[in-house]
C-alpha cells in the first residue's frame, strides 16, 4: 500500500535554517512525497532561490498573511490521496526515521489524530543539539496558562512514556488528513489566527471531533527556538499577539478561562507586563 506523507514548512526570513530543515528531510529513512514551502512575506526571497530546483520542492510565495494561512496555502495545494501531512518550522530539524516512525503508529492507530513527539532545544549560535527540551505536548495550568511541558529543562528521562496531552506544538505537528478534512476541507489551521494559539485551536478542534492527540517520545526533533525566562526581555508586541490570540482561543472555544485571557491582555495592552 502506498502512503503519502507531505510536508508543509512555513518560511519568514528563514535564510539560515531552512537549508538544515529540508537536509533532515532528504535524509529520513521514509522520505516525504512532496515537500510545500511556503514564503509568508520574507524581506528578501532570493535564498529561496537555491531550492527551487531541488525535487519534491514546491515553493510557494505569499505576502506576510501570517503562520496559520500560510500553512493553509500549503495544504490546500496537496494532491488528492495524501494520507498524512507535517507542519515542521522552517528552524526545526527531523532525527533519522522520524517519518518513518510517525506514519507506522498513525497506521496501528487509527483513532489518531495527531503526534507530536520530544522537541529538543537546537543551539543555532553553535550548530549543536541539546539535551534541553523545548516542548513535550503543550498543557494548561489550573488558571489557564498554556505552556510547552519541560521547556528550558533537561532531558533526564522524565517525559519518556507515550500519551495523550492536551495539545501538540505547531513546530513540529503530523497530522492524519482525514481529521483535518471537513466542511472547509482546504483548512487545516483557524485562518483567523494569524500568530500564537493556533496549534492549540486545531488540537482542541481535533479532540471535540472524537480523535485522540498523542505525545510519542520516540520522536525526535531539534527546534532553534529561543525563549526569555525574563517576560519583559519578550518585544511588546509579540506579547500583546500572543495576548490577543489567547483571546480569540476562547471566543472560539468558549470556556471560564476567558477570564485568565483577559486578564492577561490588559496587563498586557495597559500595564506592558
Amino acid at each position: 500500500m502506498d502512503i503519502k506523507t507531505n510536508v508543509v514548512i512555513v518560511s519568514h526570513n528563514s535564510e539560515n535554517v531552512l537549508g538544515s530543515c529540508l537536509d533532515s528531510l532528504r535524509k529520513q529513512s521514509l522520505a516525504p512525497h512532496q515537500i510545500y514551502v511556503v514564503d509568508s512575506g520574507s524581506d528578501d526571497r532570493e535564498y529561496l532561490n537555491r531550492y527551487r530546483e531541488w525535487e519534491n520542492v514546491t515553493i510557494v510565495e505569499e505576502g506576510n498573511i501570517g503562520f496559520a494561512k500560510a500553512n493553509n496555502r500549503g495544504f490546500a495545494g496537496m494532491a488528492s490521496g495524501t494520507d498524512f501531512v507535517l507542519f515542521l518550522n522552517p528552524d526545526a530539524f527531523l532525527t533519522f526515521g522520524f517519518i518513518e516512525l510517525a506514519v507506522a503508529f498513525m497506521r496501528e492507530n487509527p483513532e489518531i489524530g495527531a503526534v507530536g513527539g520530544k522537541i529538543l532545544w537546537f543551539d543555532i549560535d553553535h550548530k549543536k543539539p541539546t539535551n534541553i527540551f523545548d516542548s513535550t505536548g503543550i498543557f494548561r495550568t489550573w488558571y489557564g496558562r498554556w505552556y510547552d511541558r519541560g521547556q528550558g529543562k533537561n532531558d533526564r528521562g522524565q517525559f519518556d512514556k507515550p500519551e495523550d496531552v492536551p495539545a501538540l506544538c505547531g513546530a513540529v505537528m503530523f497530522c492524519r488528513c482525514s481529521a483535518l478534512t471537513g466542511s472547509d476541507s482546504k483548512n487545516a489551521f483557524d485562518p483567523d489566527f494569524f500568530l500564537y494559539k493556533e496549534d492549540i485551536e486545531l488540537c482542541i478542534r481535533l479532540t471535540k471531533k472524537g480523535w485522540s492527540i498523542r505525545y510519542l517520545p520516540d520522536l525526535i526533533a531539534y527546534h532553534c527556538r529561543g525563549w526569555e525566562k525574563v517576560r519583559r526581555a519578550v518585544p511588546w508586541h509579540v506579547r500583546r499577539t500572543a495576548a490577543e490570540s489567547e483571546l480569540l482561543l476562547y471566543k472560539k472555544h468558549p470556556s471560564p478561562y476567558m477570564l485568565w485571557a483577559i486578564l492577561k491582555y490588559f496587563l498586557v495592552l495597559i500595564l506592558h507586563i
